[in-house]
């Protein structure tokens, strides 16, 4: 009887591990994800059209004497390149970046958009004020739904938009010279291409 009964007890010694393999496996994958790149994390929309959305424009925002508008998914696919950053004046590394996005809002060649997630209108339109306005249009994402919507990890991010509304690459975390430099325009002119194909 205690030979018959053994190997199933042999069989199964293994399984107070069980914790300790998960644990290590969980320990694994969260020391990948801190110790990688943020900004290569993939992102499931790319190449995909941006998701349906209208947001309503931040209250009191203003541009050159005329209030800030609003935008929709509509507003992405009209034959321009956009590219849509996703920020809040509550945002650290938001207001590190903001010079390059005025800097990058100076191309006539592409129209930049702004997501205001969960903030307060008064503190967006004082972080504006005080470090300029580089975007065409600004929703107000008070509820972070449509920001959830783009598949936004936190802010900022910031996504090319091709002229028929897909989506051609997602940044991750604040810009920098750098990846403005050797990411975020080579990866503008490769979105660049199909339209100026489609206008020659």
């Amino acid at each position: 009887m205690t030979s018959e009964t053994a190997p199933p007890r042999r069989r199964r010694s293994w399984l107070p591990l069980l914790p300790l393999i998960a644990f290590l496996g969980l320990a694994a994958i969260f020391w990948h994800g801190l110790s990688g790149d943020p900004s290569e994390i993939p992102s499931v929309l790319v190449n995909k059209p941006v998701p349906d959305f209208s947001l309503a424009p931040v209250p009191g925002l203003m541009r050159d004497g005329q209030p800030v508008p609003g935008f929709a998914s509509q507003d992405l696919k009209q034959g321009e390149l956009s590219v849509v950053n996703v920020w809040a004046s509550w945002c650290a590394p938001c207001r590190q970046e903001h010079p390059l996005l005025m800097a990058l809002a100076q191309r006539s060649d592409i129209r930049v958009y702004g997501i205001n997630q969960k903030d307060v209108p008064e503190n967006a339109v004082r972080f504006l004020g005080s470090l300029g306005q580089p975007f065409a249009a600004v929703g107000a994402d008070s509820s972070g739904r449509v920001s959830l919507d783009w598949g936004v990890y936190g802010v900022p991010e910031t996504f090319i938009v091709d002229g028929q509304g897909i989506i051609r690459f997602k940044w991750i975390g604040p810009l920098s010279e750098t990846a403005i430099r050797e990411v975020l325009l080579p990866e503008i002119d490769k979105a660049k291409k199909p339209l100026l194909e489609s206008s020659s």
